[in-house]
């Protein structure tokens, strides 16, 4: 007799006790999604409303009831694999506590599931032999390309984007814009009406149509169809796709209805986490999916998000609009839920968050588009079984203030978090920022207290700070370091030339300023002769930084040669143990050689693959909410989290809503970002609108921002549990993006936010004052 492991089935009273005990840690919303039996169902949760709890339990009863198993699954989607992580674990434990056997779900991020269904099928789908997904600096090279064979291609149209709004020009100034259009417009145009098209399901031909019949000053639209017919073909030929392509593939899968009854008869339903994410590629492939094959009008698909916490669209193509389409279907069928309870945050920062919602409604501060859907967050009951919820707000539990410029913000942020995490060391708080440069900041002045005037030094308080941005930029130190020696190795390249200058910049080691004009000619600026004009002051110190690595190539090795440059760029210490543990490697796989012509492919593979791990020198199980830790990460990271204390710094209206703005080494092209215009105009077309010429675009597309904008705010303030506190400085730099506090610089007058005033005056309570 052969001894089997089978796991203890409960009794039927045990499981409805168990069952009822899981019922009772509901709130309304989460009770409905723990009721769903079939059909469609969508669920609007506001920040804190426990949704990640509600779907783990919604899915259980879902499993109890329908004795699901492996060849019977609910399929939980969602969007990060962290999330995916969570769930799953949240999930198995429920079902370990009631004894029922931990199958019979899957949890998979989209492009995930995407990617299994179409692999399933290869005469509809993808054969993953012969395909691999494209890595970011493949893109960029087959972008650049497209660029270029289109600028052959079409001298007329490449004539009219030359002259741009001013025809009379030297001939230094066009070399300069054939840079820009080449290197920056056209691939950054490609990039983004490829992705908004494809999220869409529209090909090359669809979008040159939609082109057709809408003249205007600049043909957009039918120049980035050339360019997205070029970029499938590159990809066709290297046996490349991209994200969008998965899902596309699948969707070719599922067409075939041999293959479509196959996956519909193995899923009992879907749930969708983070709904207002979702493209119309992504919904569509999810409603086949949950479609009953027996009954093709039942739809089991339960979608949970909310709109108001849409913050990716800007640079992803998705849109809040389709789940509120989907959320108003399942109203018509009294099928539409909210969690509007949230236990997370004190009172106070409910109501200004609240607040926030209906004054950036009502003022229309982002156009004619209402930027949030009318939905307030409440308290929980009191009987509620959340542990603190709502808790009692710490000092003022909203605190604005006025700080007389950026470094003095931080001097602010440092003296109350170390009191404050001092005073409660279980506690822990965050630094939330619009951009990385401006958590590098944060991070800089801290580390530095007697340099920048400060009275608190956390680190000898026993405080940590983390900043979220130093881990992503060790990750980038084998591609930062491989740009710099393809330079080397080619100087007279204008792209590597370029790139080399834009590292310099990105590590403030010269001013940012328009190197296109410069980079067109590098050997007049590497090598200039006793009768050629001296650079420019400006650009004096990238001349010599360029060449005293030419020089070092000259008498170094190649592996000395990289610790060398390494040293140039000024890394800390992480990155340089990055950049030793690089060379390493690469000397691993060379077998000890040391030519060009031998690391240089090993190089690149490294760099293409993603593999390469960064160092980390303090605790690599570090995470981002720790006691006694300042946590420092951008706004649109922090979703999902929440910390006792939340510190919002530059809060100006530069920041928030932005301005709206194009670089001036594009301006001779007009007043307009042609790749926002291009997202503008394929969005009109996607909800069936009339196509806008390029000024109605643009103002469209800024609308959108700004609407953006004011919704990553709100997520930003709905993270705080206990404070949130909230200042835009007097003064500050005229633009982070070339502000270098490590050199000279000044600061400018600053006007803060409109909502940050529109706070003020609601809560004047919360305004702090300072003593200067």
């Amino acid at each position: 007799m052969v001894n089997t492991l089978v796991t203890p089935v409960p009794s039927l009273g045990e499981l409805e006790l168990g069952l009822a005990k899981l019922r009772n840690t509901l709130r309304p919303g989460q009770r409905e999604l723990a009721n769903w039996l079939d059909g469609p169902l969508a669920v609007s949760a506001v920040p804190g409303a426990g949704k990640s709890h509600g779907m783990a339990i919604g899915a259980v009863m879902t499993l109890a009831q329908s004795q699901l198993h492996r060849q019977k699954q609910l399929v939980i989607v969602t969007f990060t694999r962290s999330a995916t992580a969570n769930i799953k674990s949240r999930i198995r434990q429920h079902l370990a506590n009631l004894g029922l056997p931990r199958y019979g779900f899957s949890v998979q991020t989209l492009h995930g599931l995407a990617l299994n269904i179409a692999a399933s099928n290869i005469r509809h789908g993808l054969d993953l032999s012969q395909a691999t997904l494209i890595t970011d600096v493949q893109k960029s090279r087959i972008l650049r390309r497209c660029a270029q064979e289109w600028q052959q291609d079409h001298p007329r149209a490449w004539q009219i984007l030359l002259d741009g709004q001013a025809t009379e020009y030297e001939e230094t100034e066009l070399i300069r814009r054939r840079t820009a259009l080449l290197s920056e417009v056209l691939p950054k145009l490609a990039q983004t009406s490829i992705a908004a098209a494809k999220s869409s399901n529209l090909s090359p031909a669809d979008l040159a149509n939609l082109a057709a019949g809408h003249p205007d000053a600049y043909p957009i639209l039918e120049i980035a169809a050339d360019l997205y017919g070029r970029y499938q073909t590159h990809l066709s030929a290297r046996g490349l796709i991209d994200y969008d392509e998965m899902i596309l593939a699948a969707l070719r899968v599922l067409a075939d209805p041999e293959s479509r009854r196959h996956w519909q008869t193995q899923v009992y339903g879907v749930f969708e986490d983070e709904a207002q994410d979702s493209t119309p590629l992504q919904t569509e492939l999810l409603k086949i999916l949950a479609t009953d094959p027996l009954n093709p009008h039942l739809v089991n698909l339960v979608r949970v998000g909310d709109p108001n916490q849409a913050i990716n669209s800007t640079f992803t193509p998705a849109d809040p609009i389709f789940f509120a389409q989907f959320c108003q279907a399942c109203a018509d069928q009294s099928r539409f839920f909210t969690m509007n309870q949230a236990g997370r945050s004190s009172q106070i920062i409910i109501d200004a968050a609240n607040y926030l919602v209906a004054w950036t409604n009502g003022t229309q501060v982002a156009g004619p588009e209402l930027p949030f859907q009318p939905q307030k967050i409440e308290l929980v009951s009191p009987d509620d079984p959340q542990p603190d919820a709502n808790p009692a707000a710490t000092g003022r539990g909203l605190e604005i203030y006025a700080p007389r410029d950026v470094i003095h913000t931080v001097a602010l942020i440092g003296e109350r978090v170390g009191q404050l995490l001092t005073e409660n060391p279980q506690a822990n708080a965050a630094v939330l920022v619009r951009e990385n440069k401006q958590g590098r900041f944060v991070t800089d002045v801290l580390a530095q207290p007697e340099k920048f005037g400060l009275n608190t030094n956390l680190a000898g308080l026993g405080i940590t700070v983390y900043d979220t941005g130093s881990e992503a930029r060790r990750s980038h130190v084998p591609a930062e370091l491989l740009n710099m020696l393809l330079f080397l190795h080619r100087p007279h390249s204008p792209g590597y030339f370029k790139a080399a200058l834009d590292i310099f910049t990105a590590r403030q080691l010269i001013r940012r300023q328009d190197w296109n004009a410069l980079v067109s000619q590098p050997e007049l600026f590497l090598f200039p002769s006793p009768i050629d004009p001296g650079p420019h002051p400006d650009e004096q110190a990238a001349q010599q930084l360029c060449q005293a690595l030419l020089q070092a190539r000259l008498n170094l090795a190649l592996y000395p040669l990289i610790a060398y440059v390494a040293n140039v760029l000024q890394y800390d210490p992480t990155e340089l143990a990055t950049a030793d543990k690089l060379i390493s490697q690469l000397a691993q796989q060379a077998g000890g050689q040391q030519t060009w012509t031998r690391i240089s492919p090993i190089w690149q593979e490294i760099v293409s693959e993603e593999k390469f791990d960064a160092v980390e020198l303090g605790d690599p199980d570090s995470n981002l909410i720790r006691p006694r830790q300042l946590t420092i990460m951008t706004m649109h990271k922090a979703k999902g989290l929440d910390w006792d204390y939340v510190f919002l710094p530059f809060l100006h209206d530069t920041v928030i809503p932005g301005n709206p703005w194009v670089p001036g080494s594009l301006k001779f092209l007009g007043h307009a970002n042609l790749e926002e215009v291009a997202r503008a105009q394929i969005r009109s077309a996607v909800h069936q609108r009339p196509i806008p010429d390029i000024n109605g675009a643009w103002e469209h597309a800024n609308h959108l921002k700004a609407a953006e904008a004011y919704r990553l705010l709100y997520v930003a303030m709905t993270r705080a549990k206990r404070l949130l506190w909230m200042s835009a400085a007097i003064n500050g730099p005229f633009s982070w993006a070339s502000f270098n506090w490590h050199q000279s610089y000044k600061f400018d007058p600053k006007k803060p936010c409109p909502a940050l005033d529109a706070l003020r005056k609601q809560f004047p309570q919360s305004q702090m004052s300072i003593t200067y």
